[in-house]
């Protein structure tokens, strides 16, 4: 038995998430005193496909049929469960992205398998059970889930894990397995990405804003402060409802659940479908002139204050410190 986990590729290039999944299954397999496989989709460059050996995949799947240069959730599913058939795998690591969460449900079906998505630690194997915690209620509580089932698969959260190299030789073999029609009834032409902005749901740093900020015109200064530190940038649901910001930008339980690092909250209230897309957020900093704003309930960190005073001083003081 050994352990698969998929990779990834977006553009030919694979993002920190999912070396993330990979150090994740390598730990699983050396827990169990076994091989890790990993499986790619789509046409990835020999040099980005060796680079997963870093990270501790020994052998890689690599399946490059044109039909499947962009993603299809049906057709992926397929080629995973069948590299987990001809790998023996018992268990089958994916990332929690939003590819993912279409993904591992499918592939638990086609496999039997056990399915624990949203998971936030190493499996604990003791006395011959396997149990996994993850997110639960909308990032509220976590439940601790015990996999009784032959295979398992597990969706890890985005930096829940860290990234963490743990080199080895890696072989890349080509894996072409045989696609039903079924498989291809719909087919993706194009996806068009916006390639300029770091992604929501990989980053580690996220600035968002909401109706504090008054209009869209005065997002300058949380532009700014995103691209003094490094970060993401986000909006509430009301901010992406007036087209003041990209629906892309919008986290929350409607929108993109995220789970940074460090997220930071700028004249946002804090409504509860707000909260459950970012309460898995390592560290939530709010700035709100709203002392009673429910977002500093959850907060590790609370500015009562005007954003137009509080965001401008930030920005000086991180100029002058990177000065």
């Amino acid at each position: 038995m050994s352990v698969l986990v998929y990779v990834e590729q977006v553009d030919g290039k694979f993002k920190k998430s999912v070396f993330e999944a990979v150090a994740y299954a390598k730990a699983i397999a050396d827990t169990k005193g076994t091989n890790l496989t990993a499986i790619s989709i789509g046409n990835v460059g020999e040099n980005e496909l060796k680079e997963l050996g870093k990270y501790g995949a020994s052998k890689v799947l690599n399946v490059t049929n044109d039909q499947l240069k962009n993603f299809v959730n049906q057709a992926y599913a397929s080629v995973i469960a069948e590299a987990a058939k001809k790998e023996t795998a018992d268990v089958v690591v994916l990332s929690n992205s939003f590819s993912g969460k279409g993904l591992a449900p499918r592939v638990a079906v086609k496999l039997e398998a056990g399915l624990v998505d949203g998971a936030v630690e190493l499996p604990k194997l003791d006395a011959g059970t396997f149990s996994v915690k993850k997110n639960a209620f909308s990032g509220k509580a976590f439940a601790i889930t015990e996999l009784t089932s032959a295979i398992k698969v597990i969706a890890l959260n985005p930096n829940a894990f860290g990234v963490k190299e743990s080199p080895v030789d890696v072989v890349i073999e080509t894996f072409a397995p045989e696609l039903k029609s079924t498989d291809l009834a719909a087919i993706v032409k194009e996806i068009v990405r916006a390639t300029d902005k770091i992604s929501l749901p990989d980053a580690e740093l996220v600035v968002s804003a909401g109706r504090g900020l008054k209009g869209p015109e005065n997002w300058g200064m949380i532009e700014e402060l995103a691209g003094l530190l490094g970060a993401a940038t986000a909006c509430s649901k009301p901010v992406s409802d007036a087209d003041w910001r990209p629906h892309s930008e919008h986290v929350g339980q409607t929108g993109i659940a995220i789970s940074p690092n460090l997220y930071i909250a700028i004249g946002i209230s804090g409504a509860i479908q707000h909260l459950a897309g970012v309460s898995s957020s390592k560290v939530i900093v709010v700035i709100n002139k709203d002392p009673e704003a429910p977002f500093f309930k959850v907060a590790d960190y609370g500015i009562v204050g005007d954003a137009f005073e509080v965001v401008p001083q930030l920005i000086e003081a991180l100029k002058a410190h990177k000065g």
